[in-house]
């Protein structure tokens, strides 16, 4: 195939926007062009292909299987021509510019500020735009290419994705200061059978990693809460309402001046939660990446 042959990146934007809106007119905007600009950018890709990527229609617009899959395979190569720009950009300089990062709820407010204060310190050029969203999401963003980085805890599937770990952290049993276990120094797995336990709601990665450290499943102990943040726990802790399991992260913040509320730790920690930094396999600024890993994991911004 010749050079002119190639569909360009900006009409395979055309037609990712226009998977993403099913619309020409918020496509077009979008991509903050004209509607008239867009569909001849998307006439012209169906010609140099040779096949036909949307249905049109007075009502409607439908992309077919096809278009999908080539919107798809579009995707994949304009994040390889933005690695390239990135590439050039960098070259074997400091890493400088915007980063996008993504990063989940039960971490972002007990790391980010000296994330950011340690990242300011070594990376001066470095401009942090942070997104805060459950791993399912996070990982999905920064596999389309809408993420950089992603600051996740694992065990989680990170396939296809480079990994580098910042630091591990166990969790903690936080309970009303005058519960009968805050009289130990530590509590065993079995003590979390026949309490109420407080958790946070499904899609929360930390529910998992909570829950196998105390090696029960989600029938193996009385759950009479879910929320949706480790503030609400907290709080229902506070009110006597159960017991509630924390990354030792979160206990500074959360726990800060409560003389009401204690934690304790497990007499045996089987499994501590780790900390760890993610990007496309495939990404330009690879070894930067890594080198902003190893600073923060150095740091101890854990």
């Amino acid at each position: 195939m010749s050079l002119k042959a190639l569909p360009s990146a900006r009409q395979l934007a055309y037609l990712n926007a226009l998977v993403e809106s099913g619309h020409f007119g918020r496509a077009a905007k979008k991509c903050a062009v004209t509607q008239s600009t867009l569909s001849a950018g998307l006439k012209e890709l169906e010609a140099i292909l040779g096949v036909t990527l949307i249905e049109r229609t007075r009502r409607s617009v439908v992309v077919t299987p096809l278009g999908r899959v080539v919107a798809a395979r579009g995707r994949e190569a304009i994040h390889y021509l933005e690695d390239l720009v990135e590439l050039a950009r960098a070259g074997k300089g400091e890493l400088g510019g915007p980063l996008n990062l993504g990063i989940i709820p039960t971490i972002a407010p007990y790391l980010l500020p000296r994330l950011v204060a340690e990242t300011a310190r070594t990376f001066p050029r470095l401009k942090l735009f942070v997104r805060e969203e459950q791993t399912a999401g996070v990982l999905a963003r920064l596999r389309k290419g809408e993420l950089d980085l992603a600051l996740i805890a694992l065990p989680f599937d990170t396939q296809g994705l480079d990994v580098a770990e910042i630091g591990e952290e166990d969790m903690v049993v936080c309970m009303p200061a005058k519960h009968p276990l805050a009289a130990r120094k530590s509590v065993r797995e079995t003590d979390l059978a026949d309490v109420p336990l407080l958790m946070l709601e499904g899609g929360h990665c930390l529910r998992d990693h909570a829950l196998a450290a105390c090696r029960l499943s989600d029938r193996a102990f009385k759950e009479v809460f879910q929320a949706t943040s480790l503030p609400t726990l907290v709080a229902m802790v506070a009110g006597g309402l159960g017991l509630t399991l924390l990354p030792r992260m979160a206990v500074a913040r959360e726990l800060a001046g409560r003389a009401d509320l204690v934690v304790r730790p497990f007499e045996k920690q089987q499994l501590l939660r780790e900390i760890a930094l993610c990007w496309r396999s495939a990404a330009a600024q690879s070894d930067n990446y890594a080198r902003l890993a190893a600073t923060w994991k150095t740091a101890k911004i854990l």
